[in-house]
């Protein structure tokens, strides 16, 4: 990527921002419904009534889905859809959710539907005292000079214990003795016991002492914890290592590679021989991991990732290392090593479809939710911004929330299911990490279809020729429609314009309702009826139905079916015969009479010829 588009997509990611505040601080942002439970409270606890503190009907509360939405394996609340209480539905361990001493939140999604809304419950877990404070070790050995001078201090093994609050360790208690006392020192968030030695021992009168160190909460009935201390007073070495740093700071990245060298500690003692010779060992009161993470080379000093870190699971590491000689009794040096894991871009956003509607309405208005996401990135700061867009060319966009990273994917236009029936929406998450991580998330969406198209005619007006003396009942020809609509929206059925008047020719038509076919219920004479009109309306079967119709004109065609009538000469009783009567010794030439016709055919087939049939005299 070169350095222009880079420049242009951090100065983005910031826009987005910065945005986002403009959204968060410029409009009153939906309150959040907040409650709180202790721990370990069995399944079924009702922690509140969300329905009635949202202001939801309980009755329509099944009909509108009432639910949680949850994002993690664990399901540890669920509603109640016939009264809307929010209730336990595992029991909860503060400790193993929350792993240390602050405020423990658990953020939940409700989500109602028609119209689709979600809101969010925070829920507190409290802490109870269901844990006694505990020593890494039963029992601890010191071994201390005779000549030890008084004030000096021992640390003693610190007690943990993963209760929070007031059920944490509130003091360390010493058994009653004359030679020690125990003093409390504020480590961050620990009390780091130590024993001070108040007065001078002597070898020669005890040359052990055993004590007990009891560690205490402050849980209402308190709990505790023992710890055997047994003190060996021997006559040895008077100076401890001293470190060159009482802290080293170090931070690192969280891809840096197992056997990455991390810092390197550095202590010194003004002893000779094995009284100056100093081995480095991590403290035994560390978490579990931290020896699973880092290994400390006892000779050099030198601090070595074992195993991976990820920034994501913890951003800071608080190591405590000795410094101990080997003189007799070896004496020890402490510092602390405090590493800080720096975030780098290696998650990419993570897309969350909390509700989906998969079937929407062509009539559906600009604006219509569809969908509900939520994008997160693990990462954090710019690593963990995010930008969301919809990359297909489809009439949908994404709305933002009030809240950052949730989104409502709606309708930007009108839908037409005839032009297009269905559409893939491809949302890509993006976010402004160095290199930015993507990932696309698809949602497959159906369009219904709704009663917007009429039945349709190829051709208006129609014309249809039809030869006279047909027979009776036969179709004689067919006028049909399509209809760009699915299923019963496009179910056509056909009927006739009746006139109304008394020799109406369309009483003697009929169409079939289901294929416009229409037949003639009598034949037809060309020399009675020579042409007619009549319209036919075809309805489609939606709700409300579409109707459309189209003017059919009928041409009756003549055929050969009446015989020439003779008009003149004429007898008395209406017989085409006459008799004429001419002088004789006429000339050739003469009019006798003329023979008059008519034939109510047209065409050809109404020509006459006429021609003497028969004679009673050749001669003539």
């Amino acid at each position: 990527m070169g350095t222009e588009t880079q420049s242009r997509l951090s100065d983005y990611c910031w826009f987005a921002f910065n945005f986002f505040l403009l959204l968060i601080f410029g409009k009153q942002a939906l309150a959040e419904l907040r409650y709180s439970i202790p721990e370990e409270m069995k399944d079924g606890t009702v922690v509140g009534n969300v329905a009635k503190d949202l202001g939801l009907e309980k009755t329509s509360l099944i009909d509108r889905r009432f639910r949680v939405v949850s994002g993690s394996k664990d399901v540890f609340f669920e509603v109640n859809p016939d009264n809307g209480a929010l209730e336990v539905h595992k029991k909860i361990d503060r400790e193993e959710l929350c792993h240390g001493s602050g405020v423990c939140l658990m953020e939940l999604k409700i989500l109602v539907e028609n119209p689709l809304e979600m809101h969010y419950v925070v829920v507190e877990i409290t802490d109870v005292n269901d844990h006694s404070p505990s020593f890494p070790e039963r029992e601890q050995i010191f071994e201390i000079a005779e000549h030890t001078a008084p004030g000096t201090r021992f640390q003693l093994h610190t007690a943990r214990d993963p209760d929070a609050g007031i059920n944490s360790i509130r003091t360390y208690i010493l058994t009653s003795n004359d030679h020690f006392e125990i003093e409390l020192s504020q480590s961050d968030e620990d009390k780091m016991p130590f024993l001070v030695l108040k007065r001078s021992l002597d070898r020669e009168q005890t040359n052990k002492h055993l004590l007990f160190v009891t560690a205490v909460d402050g849980g209402k009935p308190q709990r505790s914890g023992t710890l055997n201390v047994s003190i060996i007073v021997l006559d040895s070495n008077d100076n401890r290592p001293i470190f060159s740093q009482d802290t080293y700071q170090i931070e690192i990245y969280e891809n840096a590679s197992v056997g990455t060298t991390v810092t390197r500690v550095n202590a010194k003692d003004p002893d000779e021989g094995n009284n100056g010779e100093i081995e480095y060992s991590l403290s035994k009161t560390l978490a579990r991991k931290v020896y699973d993470i880092f290994e400390l080379d006892s000779i050099s000093g030198q601090v070595k990732l074992k195993g991976e870190v990820d920034y994501e699971e913890s951003d800071i590491y608080k190591i405590d290392v000795e410094a101990s000689d080997k003189g007799t009794p070896p004496l020890i040096g402490r510092c602390r090593v405090v590493i800080k894991i720096k975030d780098v871009n290696d998650n990419p956003p993570e897309i969350e479809v909390t509700s989906l509607s998969n079937t929407v309405s062509e009539d559906s208005k600009p604006g219509t939710v569809i969908s509900l996401i939520s994008v997160t990135d693990k990462d954090s700061g710019v690593n963990g911004k995010i930008i969301s867009s919809i990359t297909s060319n489809v009439p949908f966009e994404l709305k933002p929330s009030y809240k950052e990273n949730i989104y409502s994917v709606v309708t930007k236009e009108f839908l037409d299911r005839e032009e297009v029936s269905h559409y893939e929406i491809t949302i890509k998450a993006t976010d402004c990490g160095e290199p930015p991580l993507s990932t696309v998330k698809t949602l497959n969406i159906q369009i219904s279809d709704v009663n917007d198209n009429s039945p349709h005619f190829d051709q208006n007006p129609l014309q249809f020729y039809l030869s006279e003396n047909n027979i009776a009942g036969n179709s004689i020809f067919s006028a049909s429609a399509t209809d760009k609509d699915l299923n019963r929206n496009a179910a056509i059925s056909y009927h006739i314009v009746r006139g109304g008047t008394e020799n109406d020719v369309t009483s003697f038509l009929h169409v079939n309702p289901d294929n416009g076919h229409i037949s003639a219920l009598k034949s037809f004479d060309f020399e009675t009826l020579k042409t007619f009109q009549f319209q036919v309306v075809a309805t489609d079967s939606g709700t409300p139905s579409l109707s459309n119709n189209v003017t059919i004109n009928v041409f009756i065609l003549d055929q050969n079916d009446n015989a020439p009538v003779i008009l003149y000469p004429v007898s008395s009783n209406g017989s085409a015969e006459g008799v004429e009567e001419i002088p004789r010794n006429v000339n050739a030439g003469h009019l006798v009479t003329k023979v008059r016709a008519y034939d109510a055919d047209i065409g050809y087939d109404g020509w006459l010829l006429f021609s003497l049939q028969e004679v009673t005299d050749h001669s003539l």
